[in-house]
């Protein structure tokens, strides 16, 4: 059980780990110990997310998001398994709670009187400059 929010957790069969050696400072610990961690998510097929949410996720995820609707986040930077993991699930936690946040409606508002002015302004100045140059013939 991962808590995201007071009232969101996600279960345990939503979330998957694999573990396979890491790239990366350690020295001869590198070549033997699996530090790196891949956590999977099944977001798509989560009955705890909403279909907007779903969305805006799907958009955060970038590409870790793959065809089959699953984030993956690939934690490596540590020596210690432990904290890879934990450092996966803190990213997992982070991004699920911005897709939560729904973004604010844009609230339309008219051109102010003085941008008007101004692109008036430039539309009779354009205006002056193209009736510049050469005189054509007149036969």
């Amino acid at each position: 059980m991962l808590r995201i929010t007071e009232t969101l957790a996600l279960a345990d069969w939503e979330l998957s780990e694999t573990f396979s050696r890491s790239s990366g400072p350690g020295g001869q610990n590198v070549n033997k110990v699996e530090t790196a961690v891949e956590l999977r998510f099944e977001a798509e097929r989560s009955p705890h997310l909403t279909p907007p949410v779903k969305a805006r996720l799907k958009r955060l995820a970038g590409r870790r998001w793959t065809d089959e609707g699953a984030i993956i986040i690939r934690a490596e930077e540590t020596r210690s398994q432990a904290r890879n993991r934990e450092l996966a699930r803190e990213r997992l936690v982070e991004m699920i709670r911005a897709a939560l946040v729904a973004p604010k409606r844009r609230v339309a508002t008219k051109p102010t009187l003085a941008s008007q002015r101004r692109v008036a302004a430039k539309q009779h100045r354009g205006d002056l400059k193209s009736l510049r140059g050469a005189v054509g013939d007149e036969e």
